[in-house]
């Protein structure tokens, strides 16, 4: 198996060198435990899905610890919660660094349980899918921000990306880019039902597979779309409160993200509903039936693929960086935008903006087309930020399938795929 060098291990490695602890949360599968046994094959590694090892830490969380020596790698550490209370005693006591690596897949419970008990003591770091520039084996590394310093690096080491219809379709789980890589569908359809009974289950306690299962394609059908919690419900015949907490367990879970809408009081007619991306393409394609790239390039749902693919890039671009991308990134959708008709009245008209980086006070609008013909209409709803009084607009960018960088006007670029 050829290992795939992942773009979050510098970050990883300088926050173990000058922290206590690091956490690294993520979904199942996405190579957590690859990636730390690659990086640190001399430590001890503790899998608390081993029955002997759960026990024993059950019981005595403390005394399970003080067995091991420090370094320390603990996997699936929400298995056992009680250990970040057991850790904490025992990092209150010394000033060493790199004491404890914890990997886990319920990324709200793991990061809660470690940022409440071990405050200070923990730098928590979130493991994606492979990115584009992972699979490319490209070592740029900046957080994707349309400015003009960001484009002068990013083109020191620009590649063309080949077979793209074919990365948004397989996905970006790496057991899928190993050297014999597992049939595509196989795969999915074995990872959909260990999530379910397991993941799902250990939150949720459901029993009918069958009916997570429609949820999920419910969802799925619907990525890069607001989420409308009633309409899903209608979908599958269960409650809105059912679909909210199962809607939780996607996100809690990594499988889903949640794109806030950006509004404020200068923004006043925005709606304030979020959208909902799948975290992986491939593993929507495989609920949505597209079940090869050809369909899914030319079908009914190209286009909130490939906005979803390209949302997911760029924040991929930030967690390998160790940034929190949450408190960065926005969409908007509302009626502050006033036009004239032809009557000369003013009317408020609907403008989206899919994407809003916010960076040191400015705002970075980003528009996704899967067209390779952009044209500076598809961003007329940019000005809109104008309204913002207390930011400043900085340079937009329509994200497409051209060749090359273009600019369309003043402030305005239309840029390739390859330049997250």
């Amino acid at each position: 198996m050829t290992y795939i060098n992942r773009a979050i291990e510098d970050t990883l490695k300088k926050r173990f060198d000058t922290s206590k602890s690091v956490a690294i949360t993520g979904a199942r599968q996405v190579g957590k435990t690859t990636m730390t046994k690659h990086l640190y094959s001399d430590i001890k590694r503790i899998n608390l899905k081993n029955v002997a090892l759960y026990n024993n830490a059950k019981e005595d969380p403390q005394g399970f610890l003080e067995n091991f020596e420090r370094p320390l790698f603990i996997d699936e550490v929400q298995m056992v919660p009680e250990l970040i209370g057991a850790a904490k005693t025992i990092l209150d006591e010394t000033s060493t660094r790199s004491n404890y690596l914890f990997s886990g897949s319920q990324k709200w419970e793991l990061m809660k349980g470690l940022s409440e008990s071990l405050a200070g003591m923990v730098s928590i770091l979130e493991l994606g899918t492979l990115s584009l520039r992972e699979i490319n084996n490209i070592s740029f590394n900046m957080p994707f921000i349309p400015t003009l310093d960001y484009f002068k690096e990013r083109e020191k080491n620009l590649n063309k990306y080949v077979n793209l219809w074919k990365i948004i379709h397989r996905g970006g789980y790496p057991e899928l880019y190993e050297d014999s890589p597992r049939d595509w569908e196989d795969f999915y359809s074995s990872y959909v039902r260990t999530y379910i009974e397991r993941d799902v289950y250990d939150i949720t306690k459901i029993r009918d597979y069958n009916l997570f299962y429609r949820f999920m394609v419910s969802v799925a059908a619907r990525t890069g779309n607001m989420l409308d919690y009633s309409s899903i419900s209608k979908d599958i015949g269960v409650s809105v409160e059912t679909v909210r907490n199962w809607i939780s367990v996607l996100e809690k879970t990594d499988i889903i993200y949640l794109l806030e809408p950006y509004y404020n009081s200068h923004l006043s007619r925005a709606i304030k509903t979020p959208k909902v991306y799948f975290r992986d393409t491939g593993l929507a394609a495989y609920l949505t039936s597209w079940l090869t790239p050809e369909t899914l390039e030319n079908g009914a749902m190209n286009g909130a693929f490939f906005e979803t693919f390209v949302i997911n890039e760029i924040i991929k671009s930030y967690i390998n960086q160790g940034k929190d991308y949450r408190k960065r990134i926005y969409y908007y959708r509302g009626k502050d935008k006033v036009k004239k008709t032809v009557n000369g009245n003013e009317m408020f008209e609907e403008n989206e903006i899919d994407l809003i980086i916010e960076e040191n006070g400015i705002l970075y609008p980003i528009e996704i087309k899967k067209t390779a013909n952009p044209k500076s209409e598809m961003a007329s709803a940019f000005d809109v930020l104008d309204k913002d009084i207390d930011k400043k607009r900085g340079i937009g960018a329509i994200i497409c399938r051209v060749d090359y960088k273009l600019k369309l006007r003043d402030n305005l670029y239309a840029l390739p795929i390859e330049y997250i």
